[in-house]
């Protein structure tokens, strides 16, 4: 029979090994044994738990089909971020939805109603008809790192309440909303999600959101996305305020396509790509301001433009109605042209 050797601890110098209270010995100078340290990661956990658990809801939808009410029954769930009843929830859980409830972590089950939803963002907010809930807060996902610890409290095929804890795996990922746009600085985490987990939160150490649960990869184990809670900062007022998320779009269908050496040569130009103006609508800001089919977009406001996205991510920030300008390359010489975006009434995927 085969023997297993262990290689013995390697020592610092000519230190003793530390040991715990029980004997057991642990990493030099750290003095905790490994029972101390799951202790520690437990109550962590627990804390969290206690801390952001009584603000996460089941949302239970009631689906119209065919003009009919009753007819299917969604289920997700939903993260209280105001005392006033806010919920944040994805919007592809409420999407359709001709009644709404939501359910404490108590067993209190409350009428809800959809107050705004954004397909672009898979965010939705809803609002509870009572008041003095508690909430949970939003951190900040742009200061998070990977390998810090993620937890996901969330209703996963029907258990309510349930928690399931994991590590953020990457940071700044991107992936196609259901309307086509591409989405941002998405987490992604092993946190275990399942069918109901969508809408929940995902929160750090310390019980902050920072990120609503949106999807998972099918037959994958621990790929999991999260929408980032800056993100998710950005589209609540505007969705408490206006029911939607206003974006601004120019009226144009565009394919990104790489730029000539010679070309990028002759104008010094600093990047290799740009966006090609395949159509127009006439009624549109692009229109009116005498874009072209054929003209290569470089630039907007001196920001590189390399492929749609770029302008999307553009236009998700920039003032309606506040004037920009396009640089852009037309028969070969580069030009600047004035152009006022309007507000895209249908969230258009084209630029």
């Amino acid at each position: 029979m085969n023997k297993i050797w262990h290689k013995p601890f390697q020592q610092v110098g000519n230190a003793p090994p530390a040991t715990g209270v029980d004997g057991t010995a642990t990493v030099p100078g750290a003095g905790e044994s490994d029972a101390d340290l799951l202790d520690a990661y437990s109550r962590a956990v627990i804390r969290v738990v206690e801390s952001a658990g009584p603000a996460v809801v089941s949302v239970a939808v009631e689906k119209n089909l065919q003009g009919r009410r009753g007819e299917q029954i969604g289920a997700g769930s939903g993260v209280i971020v105001a005392p006033e009843g806010y919920i944040m929830t994805n919007n592809h859980v409420v999407q359709g939805a001709g009644r709404i409830e939501v359910r404490m972590p108590d067993g209190t089950a409350l009428p809800a109603r959809l107050v705004g939803a954004d397909a672009a963002t898979d965010l939705a907010v809803l609002r509870a008809d009572t008041e003095n809930l508690p909430y949970a807060s939003f951190g900040d996902s742009e200061a998070l790192s990977v390998g810090q610890l993620a937890i996901a409290i969330g209703n996963p095929l029907g258990f309510d309440s349930t928690v399931s804890t994991g590590v953020l795996s990457a940071l700044g990922r991107a992936f196609r909303s259901r309307d086509g746009r591409r989405i941002e600085n998405i987490i992604q985490h092993t946190a275990p999600l399942n069918p109901g987990n969508s809408g929940g939160p995902l929160v750090d150490s310390r019980g902050r959101v920072i990120g609503i649960n949106t999807a998972i990869i099918p037959m994958a184990q621990s790929i999991c996305f999260s929408i980032p809670s800056n993100t998710a900062t950005w589209v609540l007022p505007q969705l408490v305020a206006d029911g939607r998320v206003r974006r601004g779009y120019l009226g144009i269908v565009g394919q990104s396509r790489p730029l000539p050496r010679s070309l990028v040569a002759a104008l010094e130009l600093t990047g290799r790509h740009a966006v090609e103006v395949v159509s127009i609508s006439r009624a549109s800001p692009a229109g009116r301001a005498g874009l072209r089919p054929g003209d290569l977009i470089i630039a907007i406001n001196e920001i590189p433009i390399a492929c749609i996205d770029d302008l999307h991510r553009f236009l998700a920030t920039w003032p309606i109605a506040e004037p920009a300008t396009l640089t852009l390359i037309r028969g070969g010489r580069e030009i600047t042209l004035p152009i006022i975006p309007a507000e895209a009434v249908a969230s258009p995927v084209a630029g």
